[in-house]
């Protein structure tokens, strides 16, 4: 009779997992769908409003899928999924600043970007499974490995706000200079012209890389380095593989128009990144708390990741509008 009460709870939870991923695999083929065949049909910049509106419906489906984690998961499950949702979706501006300076070197026109920018989600979805795969792998196998982690976005957040008064006016020029420019240049054929919508031309019967497809392999490669801060912060939060991923794909689902919809608002926000450090500081160091008598609850590291970052925000604003009162 217990054997069969037992074989009946995990036969009913595996199902349960089906569902949410299957649940999960419609959301984002419907939001891919919608993005490309309706929000974005045409070559053309979008106004302000459009993305706006467009942001707005990636987030509240971001946070709508929350709620169906808590309705099949329970509380905990939900507050992981939403801690990892709002680090990612923070650390997420990194990618936006480097996707900005990205266009500019290579000259991609803004009637384009976007046609980069959603094959560009479409590779960083393959690769967080492949990355988020890996990192479960190793952790079930070594679990020291969290700490490997831990000590890695310590690391990271410390390098972070030692570095936040750099100025980087060379940035353009870095890209040019980069590892990732001279290999492509060095091994394919390339030209700096943009032929359209185009990722790759012909001239005089030889096929040529243009900026377009040159600035999506950029924006991958950086992906994935970008992937090695947040993925192990999602996974210092929860061990949970369907929460770790499902957090990391709609964060960046709606990168695209948030992108446009911040690319010059988001320097605005000076303080931003050593509010970033912080949090990055404050969930690798999370897992030595219990060493000394602090046991925080889920719900904690989602006020404290909230609270960091919106007060980064308000200080960025509050600090760029106090030289206009003098």
């Amino acid at each position: 009779m217990l054997e069969n009460l037992q074989y009946s709870f995990t036969h009913h939870a595996v199902l349960s997992q089906n569902l949410m991923w299957f649940c999960f695999a419609v959301a984002v083929f419907v939001l891919l769908f919608l993005d490309l065949f309706v929000f974005n049909r045409k070559n053309e910049v979008p106004s302000f409003v459009h993305t706006l509106w467009i942001c707005v419906a990636y987030i509240g489906a971001g946070l709508l899928f929350g709620v169906f984690v808590w309705y099949e998961e329970g509380t905990s499950k939900a507050m992981e999924y939403f801690t990892g949702f709002l680090v990612e979706k923070s650390l997420s501006m990194d990618n936006i600043f480097v996707m900005s300076v990205v266009f500019t070197s290579l000259g991609v026109p803004r009637i384009y970007q976007h046609r980069v920018l959603f094959w560009g989600i479409l590779g960083a979805i393959v690769m967080r499974a492949l990355l988020i795969g890996i990192g479960e792998v190793l952790i079930s196998n070594f679990h020291w490995v969290l700490y490997l982690f831990s000590a890695f976005l310590i690391y990271t957040g410390c390098k972070m706000a030692l570095n936040h008064n750099e100025e980087d006016d060379n940035d353009e020029e870095k890209i040019k200079n980069s590892r990732i420019y001279r290999t492509v240049e060095k091994y394919l054929p390339v030209t700096h012209q943009v032929d359209g919508p185009h990722f790759i031309t012909v001239k005089d019967g030889k096929h040529y890389i243009t900026p377009l497809l040159f600035a999506l392999i950029t924006i991958e490669v950086m992906d994935v380095v970008f992937a090695l801060d947040s993925i192990p912060a999602i996974f210092l939060l929860t061990n949970d593989v369907f929460i770790v991923y499902t957090s990391n794909i709609f964060a960046i689902l709606g990168l695209r128009a948030l992108y446009f919809l911040l690319e010059a608002a988001v320097y605005r926000f000076k303080y931003l990144k050593q509010a970033l450090s912080i949090v990055l500081i404050f969930i690798g160091a999370k897992i030595f708390l219990p060493v000394i008598g602090i046991e925080l609850e889920t719900w904690h590291s989602l006020a404290i990741t909230f609270a960091l970052l919106f007060g980064g925000v308000i200080l960025s604003l509050v600090q760029e509008k106090r030289p206009s009162q003098s």
